[in-house]
């Protein structure tokens, strides 16, 4: 039996919210999990249904890529994944990037205050960027992140986990926290989720038709470092330094390195801006 709900979330609201999209979920909200993509995992290769979202307020073992934990308390941050079925043949190239166009269009309706139905307050002024291959930046740090996962056996189905801070606890780390950012607004979560959910719907369904290929401006148009100066850091390679040119029509990016274009696929790697040698950042190339 699934934990009591959390008093933040109410799935017959979220439900309410997502009007005639509510019949494409299965919703299941659990106080506290390891890991949502874990748990979800599970329930995938025991024949969960695609449109399958397990929320939790609270992960004890939540992972982002590279190994890295997530911190997720109650009330801090938005966190769940949904699991998504693909007809058979479909490949999964640059899916993680059309989940950060769906992501980043509702944080903009929610900005935007679209009504009253998004967020409590004024509207507010962001600068929301998307970051290869998987991260949120608001004001050019880090709001949340998109972890992607193929399940075991089944490559056309993927769990896909996203977190949004909402809060920064007094308990993140400091440099952490020097490079993390929360939403400035209250935020209604079922009504926030039920219009992600309903954007990555329409995402997901125009990816499965015509791939990355169809969402590549969309993507590209909030790219945080286009044309910047980058570094790229692997736990496999040396630093590759180069210009960043976009991505290609597979989610792969393209890297300008010594005036040769470089394509960079989605695995290992960390990108950073590069620095000037006093240590400034350096946005100045490229055109």
């Amino acid at each position: 039996m699934s934990p009591v709900l959390p008093s933040a979330w109410d799935v017959q609201r979220l439900v309410a919210a997502l009007g005639q999209a509510a019949c494409r979920f299965d919703i299941d909200v659990l106080a506290e999990c390891q890991s949502t993509n874990g748990e979800l995992l599970l329930r995938a290769e025991a024949g969960a249904p695609s449109g399958t979202v397990v929320v939790a307020e609270r992960q004890t073992a939540g992972r982002g890529r590279r190994g890295r934990a997530w911190i997720s308390s109650p009330g801090d941050s938005v966190t769940f994944s949904l699991l998504w079925r693909f007809s058979p043949g479909t490949l999964p190239l640059g899916l993680s990037l059309a989940v950060g166009v769906a992501v980043v269009r509702a944080l903009e309706k929610m900005a935007a205050g679209d009504g009253g139905v998004f967020c409590r307050g004024d509207a507010v002024k962001t600068d929301i960027r998307l970051k290869w291959p998987n991260d949120i930046l608001l004001q050019g740090k880090k709001l949340g992140g998109i972890l992607v996962e193929l399940v075991p056996g089944a490559p056309q189905a993927a769990v896909i986990g996203i977190g949004l801070n909402l809060h920064l606890p007094d308990s993140l780390p400091q440099d952490v926290r020097a490079t993390a950012a929360a939403w400035p607004q209250g935020v209604d979560v079922n009504a926030f989720l039920a219009a992600l959910l309903t954007e990555l719907l329409r995402v997901l369904e125009a990816f499965a038709h015509s791939g990355f290929a169809s969402l590549r401006q969309d993507w590209s148009a909030r790219h945080a470092f286009a044309d910047a100066e980058v570094v790229l850091l692997s736990d496999f390679a040396a630093p590759l330094s180069g210009i960043c040119r976009g991505v290609d029509e597979q989610g792969a990016l393209l890297l300008e390195v010594g005036g040769k274009m470089e394509r960079i696929l989605s695995g290992e790697v960390s990108l950073r801006e590069a620095t000037t040698p006093d240590g400034r950042t350096d946005v100045s190339a490229g055109a």
